[in-house]
């Protein structure tokens, strides 16, 4: 798992599916455990957010673990 974190496209997409989709989940799960004000929230600013870094953060986390995958499969080779 160490050498994802070091490829740079892996970290830059798990900071923006950090940064991005952390706020809609915490808002869900305070709900369902009843400490959000609102039992059935609807979160447009956070679910805007989640919809706009969903793609770009699996697309860096995709193509990061192929690069460490293929560098890991060069290594073996050689």
């Amino acid at each position: 798992m160490n050498a994802f974190w070091g490829n740079r496209l892996f970290r830059i997409g798990a900071i923006i599916a950090l940064i991005g989709w952390t706020p809609l989940f915490a808002i869900i799960l305070l709900a369902a455990i009843g400490l959000w004000p609102d039992r059935h929230p609807n979160p447009i600013g956070p679910g805007l957010l989640f919809f706009v870094t969903f793609w770009p953060a699996v697309i860096c986390l995709g193509i990061g673990a192929l690069q460490v995958s293929r560098r890991r499969g060069e290594r073996d080779d050689g």
